[in-house]
């Protein structure tokens, strides 16, 4: 935790970046207003002030891990202490991480070198790499088979990796450059954004065949995804037209459409309180509730440069976004409470 007065500076920065102002508003949503949040902690981080990506929260240990891409690292934070724990280095262009915490393995993708690590969680130690294809980016985990899931973004494949042991189980072929990748537990399917077709393409993990394609008209280029599994809804990030689509997974519709900020990048789901957060590469952050069947707007603001990756944790509702440059010109992490 910083000292009083440094909390209390970046606090009145924070409210001035939710209250809606910006530099370059035309780079937002046409429905800007305040974030429901509150700023209630930071976080200083290492590396240098050098673009992150994603994260993974850890919420029963109370460790994120953060994707440093632009230093090459995965910073692991305690988020009740307020601390950086380890940085876990040699990681060249880091994008994707992802901890499960049953077998106390995190694995994140090293870009730079078109391989998934494997780390300890506990002890920062390497357990394995394997090859995957063109660009990894994001990353899923699927709990029946513990298998890895990496999204090939520049090749249009996924890499199917043995959690345990690293070998590469098959690689599937979507036709077309890829954006991010989720297990849905309820079908036990995996689901693609297919930005390369402008589709959703539903992969049977057992067999590895796409098995269906959902069409997601209005959406140019999606990437980033968050799943309502309970209701089966996926929100969809399209990173060329700058708008969230709300698609009904079991009718194969798009039942909704809403602007965001300018290339929309990670969308985040908070089950309990039905609210999805979504976070572009302009800085812009939007959110969502659902209720009734329908997605409302709740609120869009500039929250800060860079700040296009977020974590949740779903007992607390609190978010965490790590920002390149704070208010001393080093990198941060920001965590924030929901104000309703």
């Amino acid at each position: 935790m910083p000292p009083t007065r440094t909390l209390a500076a970046l606090l009145g920065a924070a409210a001035v970046a939710v209250s809606g102002c910006s530099t370059s508003p035309s780079a937002g949503p046409p429905h800007p207003g305040e974030l429901p949040l509150r700023q209630v902690a930071q976080v200083a981080l290492t590396g240098g002030p050098v673009r992150f990506d994603y994260t993974s929260l850890d919420a029963g240990r109370g460790r994120l891990f953060l994707a440093h891409m632009g230093a090459d690292e995965v910073i692991e934070v305690d988020v009740q202490a307020h601390q950086v724990v380890r940085t876990l280095p040699d990681v060249p262009y880091v994008h994707g991480v992802i901890v499960v915490p049953d077998t106390h393995r995190l694995y994140a993708t090293a870009t730079g070198r078109n391989q998934l690590v494997a780390f300890d969680a506990d002890t920062g130690a390497v357990v394995f790499t394997a090859p995957t294809g063109d660009y990894p980016d994001g990353l899923a985990y699927d709990p029946v088979r513990h298998a890895v899931w990496t999204t090939n973004e520049h090749a249009g494949t996924e890499t199917v990796v043995d959690a345990d042991t690293g070998a590469v189980r098959a690689t599937v072929g979507l036709g077309g450059e890829v954006g991010n990748v989720v297990y849905d537990p309820v079908t036990d399917r995996m689901v693609v954004a297919v930005q390369g077709r402008d589709d959703l393409a539903v992969i049977d993990p057992a067999t590895f065949v796409v098995t269906d394609r959902i069409p997601t008209p209005g959406c140019d280029h999606p990437h980033g995804q968050a799943l309502d599994a309970a209701d089966r809804v996926m929100f969809v990030g399209c990173e060329a037209n700058s708008s969230m689509v709300t698609v009904d997974l079991a009718a194969r519709t798009v039942t909704g459409q809403d602007r965001v900020g300018e290339t929309p990048d990670v969308l985040v789901y908070d089950p309990g309180a039905h609210r999805v957060y979504l976070a572009a590469e302009s800085g812009w952050v939007s959110v969502f509730d659902r209720r009734d069947g329908r997605t409302l707007a709740v609120g869009s603001a500039h929250l800060a440069d860079g700040a296009h990756s977020l974590a949740l944790d779903p007992a607390t509702h609190h978010t965490y976004f790590p920002i390149p440059r704070g208010a001393d010109g080093s990198p941060v992490l920001w965590e924030f409470e929901p104000t309703h």
